[in-house]
C-alpha cells in the first residue's frame, strides 16, 4: 500500500491527500480565530486619526497571526503526513480548537503589550499592566495557554506513532516522528521555564528584567537542534538503495 503513495520532502509519505471533514473544521475554525485578531477593534476606522490607531495594531497583529499560524502549519502537517480519524485524534484536535479559541486573547493581550512596552507606548494596548501582579497574570495566562497546546500537538504526534502499524510507518518514518515528537514536547518544557520565571519575578529586578518571562520563548529558536535527535540513522535511511 506504502508504494502507492506519494514521499513527501520530509521524508513521510503523504497519507491524508484528501481533506477531511475533520481538517475542514480545524482549518475554518483557526481561521475564525485570526478573525478575532481584527486591527481595528471597534470597526471601520471613522476618522484619520482612528485610522493610524487600527495602524499601530498592525505589528502585534502579525505577532500573534505567526504563532495562530504555527499551530496550524504543525496540524496541518500531521494531517497529510498521518490522515489519521480516529477517535483520539479527533477529540485531540477539538481539544486543539477549543484551546486555540481561548488562546487567542492572552495571545492579543501580549504582542500588544510587548511592542507598547518596545516603542514606550507609541504603539496601542488595551490591556494595562498596573503592578507586578498584573504582569505576572498575563505571562501565566499566556504559558498555559502556549504549553496546553505544545502538549495537544504532541499528544496527536504520539498518537500517530502508537497507531505506526495500521497505517503503515517505515522505519524513516518512526525515526522522524520519534525527532518531531521530542521536538513538540519543547513547547511545554519552554512554557513550563516561562512560568518559573514568571513566578520568579520579583520588584527588586531591574525593570528591563521583567520582560524575562517573555523573553524565554526565544528558546523556540532552538527547536531545529533537537531535530538533529537521531539525525544521522535518519541521514542514512534517506540515503539508502531504493528511497
Amino acid at each position: 500500500m506504502n508504494e502507492a503513495l506519494q514521499r513527501r520532502p520530509d521524508g513521510f509519505l503523504e497519507r491524508g491527500h484528501q481533506v477531511t471533514r475533520l481538517e475542514s473544521f480545524v482549518d475554518a475554525s483557526f481561521a475564525f480565530a485570526v478573525t478575532l485578531l481584527v486591527i481595528s477593534l471597534n470597526g471601520l476606522p471613522d476618522s484619520p486619526e482612528a485610522l493610524i490607531l487600527a495602524l499601530k495594531r498592525i505589528p502585534s497583529f502579525a505577532g500573534s497571526f505567526a504563532a495562530i499560524a504555527m499551530f496550524w502549519y504543525d496540524h496541518n502537517v500531521w494531517s497529510r503526513r498521518f490522515g489519521l480519524d480516529d477517535t483520539r485524534s479527533i477529540v485531540l484536535s477539538l481539544l486543539l480548537v477549543f484551546m486555540v479559541l481561548v488562546y487567542v486573547y492572552p495571545l492579543r493581550i501580549l504582542f500588544a503589550s510587548l511592542f507598547s512596552w518596545l516603542s514606550n507606548g507609541w504603539f496601542p494596548s488595551e490591556f494595562r499592566i498596573r503592578s507586578l501582579d498584573d504582569l505576572r497574570l498575563m505571562f501565566s495566562v499566556y504559558g498555559l495557554a502556549f504549553g496546553s497546546m505544545g502538549v495537544v500537538i504532541t499528544a496527536l504526534e504520539a498518537n500517530a506513532l502508537r497507531l505506526r502499524a495500521s497505517i503503515g510507518l517505515d522505519r524513516l518514518e518512526e525515526i522522524l516522528l520519534r525527532r518531531q515528537i521530542f521536538a513538540s514536547m519543547f513547547m511545554p518544557v519552554v512554557a513550563g521555564i516561562s512560568l518559573a520565571v514568571t513566578a520568579s519575578v520579583d520588584e527588586a529586578w531591574p525593570r528591563w528584567a521583567y520582560g524575562m518571562p517573555g523573553m524565554v520563548y526565544c528558546l523556540m529558536g532552538f527547536t531545529g537542534l533537537v531535530r538533529r535527535y537521531r539525525a544521522d540513522e535518519a541521514n542514512a535511511l534517506r540515503q539508502a538503495p531504493g528511497r
